[in-house]
């Protein structure tokens, strides 16, 4: 059991790496045991072999044990609640429950004002459901009464486990179909897991083989459960399929400091807001040229003029043609499921194009999706509720792939302390590289359920070529993981370049990095499917449906809904406004203008107010990265500015 045990926690750890704990039920108790380390660390500790020593291995009839255990453990990436306070990590116990939970309760902090009679100890949201579980067994005495009137009263996702004290049960419930496992009768052994690949590739241990081997993993639907009697080995299905649950009213904006607006709410349109209290700055950017079709600025990237002012990009602008509802169902067609198994992949960081794009493949296609979100350490609390909102509400798996957070921002704060030694418009993306492992995790996971559909929601308007103009490199009309091996080889090139001249790029961040670059390049995407390249893109119909199906939250520092879940878009859009004179909202809204969308007018009103600087963001991703963030901006304001007399091409670039 030791050996299995050890093998779940290394297995898990991929979906947290920032705590790891575990609870034993062994007939004299529920007994915890949890550390804010990752699991690998924790089960060689002298915590843990002396804890399962004293409760699992220690355990005889002679100390009252009556044979039968029920473990449960957890391997924690940190939503809510500080891990520094180890109360706040999982498994979690409320009076008499002990639990762990997968998922984000949203609406938790409703649901304690709803229910003052249940004390609260710690800051994460976990602690609600067990305290509900607690009220209602107390009043109904059935595990199975619980726990649907525990879930009907939550909003977002919820995978538990649960220990009550007595009677002597595990307890298992999902409302997004988050838990497998399997059961056998014979060896009275349960094991259970929150992706079935955990189990599978448990199969291939000899500890799993000698004891359940032959028995295949189970999944537990969304909005079900199983309550197992510890002594018996008795299973008790419970389905709460269909029963109301939680709907509160639309959410709130996130809470965030007032705007800060630099005076600028009266900005006339045809100038945009200003970043700094530079005179002679500020009046260059608001006498930049601007094409007259579109609004982008003299200073982007391969952009030329002609004799009425048309940029080359208007000039040479082919119109977004979706391919069509019926292309994409003649995509799809070979892997729809016919037995309500899961038949793709789709991909969700909690922004609205993948939120939006998850509720048209599950709503609208009636596919049945497994989600997976990558967190690299600068996912934020505003898009992992949104995740949660639309896998609870949708009942649909999400499978959680954890970077190692502080490393990841450890390797974020080395590039930018690079970069302010030598500050260059072209390495700005070295910032962000962490992320873009997101598409060898969509492979993996592809390869791993077998499934040959996997979503994502890359939309055209939305393309920033100036990222990598700034490297030498013309994009053309393509994504920029669909270049030509000529510019790849400049990309590579210019980054070669750049290290030698700065050497403190040559970090321990490099494997990370070249990580990345394999994975945007280089790395096979035939099993891609873009649903915007099928259907069109509709900015105010994504965000009603948003709003008013899932209460999908937005942010109260901007009017932007684009790239509010990204804790590093406020850090490179500021260089970038702030030394170029535009930002990636300025590239957006100039497609909608060449696509009919919006007018001129309405593009310059726009990026007024969404080029504003998030001065609340800025310090708090300074503050959670570890740079100085005061230091950063004396920098990046004092960097010559590409619309006082420089070019894309000058020191600045």
């Amino acid at each position: 059991m030791p050996g299995v045990l050890a093998e779940l926690f290394v297995l898990s750890e991929s979906r947290g790496k920032e705590a790891a704990g575990i609870a034993i039920s062994n007939g004299q108790g529920v007994f915890v045991a949890k550390e804010a380390i990752a699991a690998s660390r924790f089960i060689k500790t002298p915590v843990y072999q002396s804890f399962l020593d004293q409760h699992l291995l220690g355990s005889g009839a002679s100390n009252g044990y009556s044979g039968a255990l029920a473990v449960i453990g957890h391997s924690r990436l940190v939503t809510n609640g500080a891990r520094g306070q180890n109360e706040n990590n999982q498994p979690v116990r409320s009076s008499d429950v002990v639990g762990v939970h997968n998922g984000i309760i949203v609406n938790d902090a409703e649901l304690w004002q709803r229910h003052p009679e249940c004390e609260r100890r710690t800051e994460v949201d976990s602690e609600v459901i067990l305290a509900l579980f607690h009220k209602f067994l107390q009043q109904t005495h059935s595990a199975s009464s619980a726990l649907e009137a525990t879930f009907a009263e939550l909003d977002g996702v919820a995978s538990v486990a649960l220990l009550p004290s007595a009677p002597e049960q595990l307890i298992l419930a999902t409302n997004n179909g988050s838990l497998y496992y399997v059961a056998d009768p014979e060896s009275e052994l349960l094991l259970f897991s929150s992706e079935r690949f955990i189990l599978e590739q448990l199969r291939h241990k000899r500890q799993f083989r000698d004891l359940a081997g032959h028995v295949r993993s189970e999944r537990l639907e969304p909005n079900t459960g199983l309550v197992l009697d510890v002594r018996t080995f008795a299973q008790s299905p419970v389905d709460f399929r269909g029963k109301p649950t939680a709907r509160p009213s639309i959410a709130a904006p996130v809470p965030a400091p007032a705007r800060a607006t630099n005076g600028m709410a009266g900005t006339p349109s045809g100038s945009l807001a200003d970043t700094g209290s530079d005179t002679a700055a500020r009046a260059a950017r608001e006498h930049m040229r601007r094409c007259t079709a579109c609004i982008l600025p003299e200073t982007f990237p391969f952009l030329e003029f002609d004799a009425q002012g048309v940029c080359s990009i208007c000039r040479n602008y082919q119109p977004i043609a979706p391919l069509g509802r019926a292309a994409l169902e003649e995509r799809i067609a070979p892997h729809r499921s016919k037995d309500g198994q899961a038949d793709c992949i789709v991909s969700i960081s909690g922004g609205r194009d993948s939120s939006f794009g998850l509720h048209y493949v599950k709503t609208e296609l009636g596919l049945n999706p497994i989600t997976f979100t990558y967190d690299w350490g600068l996912v934020n609390d505003l898009a992992r509720r949104n995740i949660s909102r639309l896998c609870g509400r949708l009942g649909v798996e999400n499978i959680l792939v954890s970077a190692d957070l502080q490393e990841k921002r450890n390797n974020v704060r080395r590039n930018i302390e690079a970069w302010l030694r030598r500050p260059r418009l072209g390495m700005i993306p070295l910032f962000m590289a962490g992320d873009k492992q997101f598409f060898y995790h969509g492979d993996r996971l592809a390869k791993q359920t077998g499934l040959g559909l996997v979503f994502f929601f890359p939309n055209r308007l939305e393309r920033t070529h100036f990222k990598s103009g700034f490297c030498g490199v013309d994009e053309g009309r393509g994504w920029y993981f669909n270049v030509g091996w000529r510019q790849k080889l400049t990309l590579a090139s210019f980054f070669g370049k750049e290290f030698l001249l700065n050497p403190a790029y040559l970090n321990p961040s490099l494997v990370d990095t070249a990580h990345a670059f394999y994975s945007t390049y280089f790395l096979p995407n035939q099993l891609l499917t873009f649903l915007f390249d099928y259907v069109p893109w509709d900015e105010a119909q994504i965000m009603s449906t948003l709003r008013r199906e899932y209460d999908w939250q937005v942010a109260t520092d901007t009017e932007a809904t684009w790239r509010i879940g990204d804790g590093t878009a406020a850090f490179y859009n500021y260089i970038y406004y702030t030394v170029a004179g535009f930002t990636e909202h300025d590239t957006f809204r100039s497609n909608q203008v060449r696509e009919g969308l919006i007018t001129r007018e309405r593009a310059l009103t726009l990026a007024v107010d969404e080029n504003q600087p998030r001065f609340e963001s800025l310090r708090e991703y300074a503050a959670l990265i570890g740079f100085d963030w005061e230091r950063a901006k004396r920098i990046i304001d004092a960097m010559p500015k590409l619309y006082a007399g420089g070019t894309p091409g000058s020191r600045a670039a």
